[in-house]
């Protein structure tokens, strides 16, 4: 193989599929990138048999081939070389000469034929959608999946493609978020998969405001087209939870409420929080909510935040960070917040998207 590039577009190749290696891979090649021409394109590709991500550049290719190189080591030189072209021959006993301006380097790269083939998914129906939709949608999901292994079909959202919408859920077991999107797409059957959040994050990474993305669902499998951008993740086997039974009717009266004034309050009262005294007490009153917090050993606060209800009076707790991570997403101005007493869960239902909290003890 011989290739020449420019540095920039090079770097930019690398770091579009470096995330998913490992620096402690148990395979030694699971730590390189697999380099491939492809006429004028040189195709990326990096794996942890988990996650897959491929991409590709234009270059000037004077011998087609391929090799697969360490990915950090590589990644590293291709930064700091000066800014212009790059020319990359490989040469016997799998050795890759990189040469920049004025400067030259060796590496040992390990055969092609050892790296792992990147999955193919011909003749499966696919989902089509704008990137900044699906960007949103897993903004305001994501940040609720479990990090508890024992709960491991927590551990990714659960996309569902029913007739012409799009659901995109995630919960821990004690907060839930649910966004749904109309598609154009129609499909044969119902789709339901869950996708790791490790993939989700590299999903997330790579989409932009504008363009399309193409999911295509596998068997066990399915593949994200980003632009020209491959990534493949294996989905997490195992039910997710009916997560309908647990969405309370919409209920009146609502708290009308500033966002940022709830969520600049919650911070505030947060400061006094410890691992073993995390809840913050909420009073409800008709024109205003009283956030407060006392920690034994630690101090205590109070606030108050105007808002508009007209219900029965109640008490309550939350976990702050269930409530800051919501409302730190949130564009709109003002929200509704459904509190029905000290034992049910809070929602918040903006058009598409809801959210659900459960209560803590104070």
């Amino acid at each position: 193989m011989k290739i020449k590039t420019s540095k920039d577009e090079l770097l930019a190749g690398i770091q579009t599929v470096q995330n998913i290696v490992s620096s402690k891979a148990t395979l030694p090649i699971l730590s390189n990138i697999l380099m491939e021409t492809k006429g004028d394109s040189l195709r990326l590709n990096t794996t942890d048999l988990d996650i897959g991500i491929s991409c590709e550049i234009p270059v000037s290719t004077s011998e087609q081939g391929g090799i697969t190189i360490p990915a950090k080591r590589f990644g590293d030189i291709i930064r700091e070389l000066p800014p212009g072209d790059v020319v990359i021959v490989t040469r016997k006993n799998n050795q890759v000469d990189i040469e920049g301006v004025n400067c030259r380097f060796k590496l040992i790269g390990l055969p092609k034929d050892e790296f792992p083939k990147f999955p193919e998914f011909k003749d499966k129906e696919m989902v089509r959608l704008e990137q900044g939709v699906l960007g949103e949608m897993l903004r305001m999901t994501s940040f609720a999946v479990s990090h508890e292994e024992s709960r491991y079909v927590l551990n990714g959202i659960l996309m569902e493609v029913v007739e012409k919408v799009l659901k995109i859920v995630a919960t821990d077991g004690r907060r839930l978020a649910k966004m749904e999107k109309a598609i154009t797409s129609t499909l044969k059957d119902e789709v339901k998969m869950i996708i790791p959040l490790k993939a989700i994050q590299e999903i997330s990474r790579n989409l932009k405001d504008s363009g399309e993305v193409t999911i295509i669902a596998g068997n066990n499998q399915v593949l994200f087209d980003i632009d020209g951008v491959l990534i493949a993740t294996r989905v997490i086997e195992g039910e997710f939870p009916n997560y309908n039974q647990v969405i309370p009717k919409p209920a009146s009266p609502k708290i009308t409420v500033k966002t940022q004034d709830l969520l600049a309050a919650i911070r505030r009262a947060n400061l006094l929080a410890t691992p073993d005294f995390q809840a913050v007490k909420f009073e409800v009153f008709d024109d205003k909510i009283v956030v407060s917090k006392t920690t034994p050993d630690v101090g205590e606060s109070r606030e108050e935040i105007s808002v508009g209800y007209g219900g029965s009076e109640l008490i309550v707790g939350f976990n702050p960070h269930y409530l800051i991570d919501v409302l730190k997403n949130l564009s709109d101005d003002t929200i509704e917040l459904e509190l029905l007493g000290s034992d049910k869960p809070a929602v918040i239902r903006l058009g598409d998207y809801l959210y659900l909290v459960l209560p803590m003890r104070i």
